[in-house]
């Protein structure tokens, strides 16, 4: 299977379903109450349709496989997630450019759609490498990538510039397939509490 094939992953706490326009809606709720701090890439309720435009538009090249994040005991659709910089050829691929509603926010719903994607990547789609990338001052994102298992390789010092100027530092965490059998356990054990 390949890394950007569209597919619906389950498990009893979240359904990853394959992003559509149709989830517009939904995803524009989820967003009200947010923060959105300038070293996030969180959209607006205003630019959710626009977001999920650019998600379908990079999906279409190639580089980016997104889904709609749904709880399961509510029914309701409460952030996205994303296989980004896709690079099939080498089976490597970030998980990024996610985002939960505050009400989903300290639930087990991270912890599920993480172990649905790394168990897909690795175990589906034969990935030697999946990577998570944050910026350097969101500090909640790098002790919850640390969390699910991820060591630190590195920082890309002045990696890109923010919408707003400013030059961001990159934080890059990995997960290798030796890794994700205790990966795995580990958020198994999480979510058995």
């Amino acid at each position: 299977m390949l890394l950007r094939d569209a597919i619906t992953l389950e498990n009893a706490f979240v359904r990853l379903e394959p992003l559509t326009t149709d989830h517009a809606d939904e995803l524009t709720a989820a967003t009200v109450g947010l923060g959105h701090a300038w070293y996030t890439s969180v959209p607006t309720p205003d630019a959710v349709g626009g977001d999920i435009a650019q998600r379908l538009a990079w999906h279409e090249q190639g580089s980016m496989n997104p889904w709609a994040i749904r709880r399961l005991d509510s029914g309701v659709a409460v952030g996205m997630t994303t296989f980004c910089n896709i690079d099939q050829a080498n089976r490597h691929v970030e998980i990024g450019h996610t985002w939960l509603g505050v009400d989903a926010q300290r639930t087990a719903v991270n912890t599920a759609a993480k172990l649905l994607l790394l168990g897909h990547a690795f175990e589906r789609c034969d990935a030697i490498a999946v990577e998570f990338r944050t910026h350097w001052h969101n500090l909640q994102s790098r002790a919850a990538i640390a969390r699910l298992g991820a060591k630190q390789d590195g920082v890309l010092r002045n990696h890109r510039v923010g919408p707003e100027g400013t030059l961001r530092d990159t934080v890059v965490f990995s997960i290798l397939p030796h890794e994700w059998p205790a990966v795995r356990l580990g958020l198994e054990s999480r979510l058995a509490r």
